[in-house]
């Protein structure tokens, strides 16, 4: 009598392939991680951004908690809840925090290469007097003796160390005609850190 089981494993139950289609520890483990580091980089934003994202409640507010943690450990343990609470959220979810972190970082870039383009333009105008001829030419409504007052001014600064308070006025005003260029409204928080970093570029 022939046997039935011959050619064959023995079973025909798809138990076994549903198990190895799991995730394994090490897979768990680095969803997890992902999912923390995710949280991490929430907490480093601003935290206006984190009241305006799109999240449960719970979540965002697990974040904010931490932002305001001082202590090392009590961050650290408030950091891993944050990664906890992470686990919680559905692929769209997270699909919804990863595409706004994106563009804030896409923001910050092009934020800082647009600082970049107005400092190199602002230390062309303190080097070749040329500059601020091309400068007024492209923006007539430009008061040139101001201007050149302020010029005049920041190079003296410079020169004595002193505070630099005319080198970032022609920061601004080299700003505004950008924003002006641009469409861009006058003033925002966007231009509050702009503003910041500028700051800190100048104290470096």
């Amino acid at each position: 009598m022939p046997n039935p089981n011959r050619g064959s494993v023995g079973f025909q139950s798809t138990e076994f392939e549903q198990e190895y289609e799991r995730p394994s520890k090490s897979e768990l483990k680095r969803q997890m991680l992902e999912l923390q580091k995710l949280g991490a980089e929430l907490i480093a934003e601003p935290r206006d951004r984190i009241k305006r994202l799109q999240m449960p409640e719970e979540v965002k507010e697990a974040i904010l908690e931490c932002q305001l943690i001082k202590d090392h450990e009590g961050r650290r343990r408030q950091l891993q809840f944050v990664g906890k609470k992470m686990r919680t959220l559905d692929t769209e979810e997270l699909a919804v925090i990863q595409k706004a972190i994106d563009s804030w970082k896409g923001m910050s870039k092009s934020d800082t290469a647009a600082m970049h383009a107005l400092e190199r333009r602002r230390e062309r105008l303190l080097k070749d007097d040329k500059a601020l001829t091309v400068l007024l030419e492209e923006h007539p409504e430009l008061e040139a003796q101001h201007l050149r007052t302020l010029i005049r001014n920041a190079r003296k600064e410079q020169a004595e160390n002193k505070p630099p308070k005319a080198y970032r006025e022609i920061f601004q005003i080299l700003k505004q005609l950008d924003a002006k260029k641009n469409g861009k409204p006058a003033a925002s928080d966007d231009d509050e850190e702009g503003d910041d970093a500028e700051r800190e570029h100048d104290d470096e």
